[in-house]
């Protein structure tokens, strides 16, 4: 019998790694391995994004490239997982005859089952309010899909672990509840248990993951007892377990930063000074019609508190340019919240209509050529202020965690995310090594260094 194969091509975000890494694990402890490469997989699972469009877009390009890999062998299964599965799953089996199955965000813990039925079955794009994470706690033999091969040592020092899955908060341009449902918080017994797992087998950077960390244990229980217990508490009892060296997470909302959380970074070591705190606008009668919830004075006061906190903290953003009916006015109020917080870094994108959103409806959208022209001014204005950021690092020492080596040089991150190319020289040092550095040049995206 021909050995069953599959690969994974994942788009979009953090969570669908982790996603993606989930659906493997369960793969491999049901007979399948990973494929060098799509051509030669006996299943195909592409997991999908569709908070922009431009991931959305790129997807269907590829699915629609794959008509002809499963004429030439009509053996193959065709599997389409994550946000667009959820939000388009009956129209895709209806429009592309190819697709053998697909699963919402929900299900992914049971893709297995779900293709053996795959024949009568489908769809499987139910999305509950009602709905408990596994407790899902993976073996050591953790793949990283995607790479087309199984793990190499240098991936095995970094994990992502998911907290939370769904959002309650309805952004009027967000997808993520209609694709990901309620928020549910994952039980705290199950996530210490996982990382502890990763710790012991060599893992000594983790990266909290959920769709809003910043509410994690509001809307269920978390934990045996009644108690309160916060993403605080959390961060506490996990910076906690023996051998953890970095502990990140990802993505808060502003509106949900409390002080117990900022004390955080004043009193724990091995919680990384490093914050990506989504403000998508600086202009308050944007974040009224985006429904954030907070305004832009809110958002500076608990900058300034994230910085009284922890000084040297490295501070990135989202940014959303061109919401509909956004101004000139508006526009400079955005620049004039770069130029106060002089972001290290910041994702930024055009705005674009996502399906069954509110602002989808929303009248007066900006010209393609009027957004594109305002993030060009955003973007090289936020380049320059990175380029300044990071010359402040030149003749400073940092620990670096290598992400990759070879003989001559290699490349690492320190604890506030910022990328350094190092010569490595001589030297035996190899991925998953903390090796001291000290920077010699700040570039616009990363920094160079030399060995001490």
């Amino acid at each position: 019998m021909k050995q069953k194969s599959f690969y994974i091509k994942t788009f979009g975000c953090q969570m669908n790694i982790r996603d993606s890494e989930i659906m493997a694990q369960k793969l491999y402890e049901n007979g399948y391995l990973e494929s060098a490469t799509i051509e030669d997989a006996s299943l195909i699972i592409l997991n999908t994004c569709s908070v922009r469009g431009k991931a959305e877009q790129k997807f269907f390009s590829l699915l629609g490239s794959l008509r002809k890999i499963k004429k030439q062998n009509p053996g193959l299964k065709i599997c389409v997982a994550g946000c667009v599965a959820q939000q388009e799953g009956k129209k895709i089996i209806d429009r592309m005859k190819h697709v053998d199955l697909v699963i919402g965000t929900q299900h992914i813990y049971d893709i297995p089952r779900l293709l053996k039925k795959s024949e009568t079955q489908k769809t499987a794009v139910n999305l509950s309010d009602i709905y408990e994470i596994p407790p899902y706690i993976p073996k050591t033999n953790i793949s990283h899909p995607g790479s087309g091969k199984k793990p190499e040592k240098q991936f095995q020092f970094s994990r992502f672990v998911t907290i939370m899955q769904g959002c309650n908060n309805f952004c009027t341009y967000c997808v993520v509840p209609y694709t990901r449902g309620r928020e549910v918080s994952r039980n705290v017994k199950d996530i210490v248990e996982e990382i502890s797992l990763f710790v012991g087998s060599g893992v000594s950077e983790i990266t909290l993951l959920g769709q809003n960390v910043n509410s994690y244990g509001r809307t269920n229980q978390v934990t045996e007892t009644e108690l309160p217990y916060s993403f605080a508490n959390l961060i506490h009892e996990v910076s906690e377990i023996p051998g953890l060296k970095r502990l990140r997470f990802t993505t808060s909302n502003p509106k949900d930063l409390s002080d117990e959380l900022i004390d955080c970074f004043a009193r724990i070591d091995n919680l990384c000074p490093q914050f990506h705190l989504p403000v998508q606008s600086g202009s308050d009668a944007i974040l009224k019609r985006m429904k954030r919830n907070y305004t832009i004075d809110d958002y500076l006061k608990k900058v300034d508190r994230l910085v009284s906190a922890c000084p040297e903290i490295a501070l990135t953003t989202d940014m959303i340019i061109g919401f509909p009916g956004e101004t000139e006015i508006d526009f400079q109020s955005t620049m004039r919240l770069l130029e106060r917080v002089r972001f290290h870094g910041s994702f930024s994108f055009k705005y674009s209509d996502r399906p069954g959103t509110r602002a989808a409806e929303i009248d007066s959208k900006l010209s393609e050529q009027e957004k594109g022209a305002r993030l060009h001014i955003f973007q090289k204005r936020q380049d320059e202020i990175s380029l300044a950021r990071n010359r402040d690092y030149v003749g400073k020492t940092r620990t670096i965690l290598v992400e990759h080596s070879d003989p001559t040089s290699l490349m690492g991150r320190t604890s506030t995310n910022h990328i350094v190319h190092v010569e490595s020289g001589d030297k035996e040092i190899q991925a998953g090594d903390y090796i001291e550095v000290q920077i010699t040049f700040g570039g616009q995206h990363a920094l160079k260094g030399k060995l001490l």
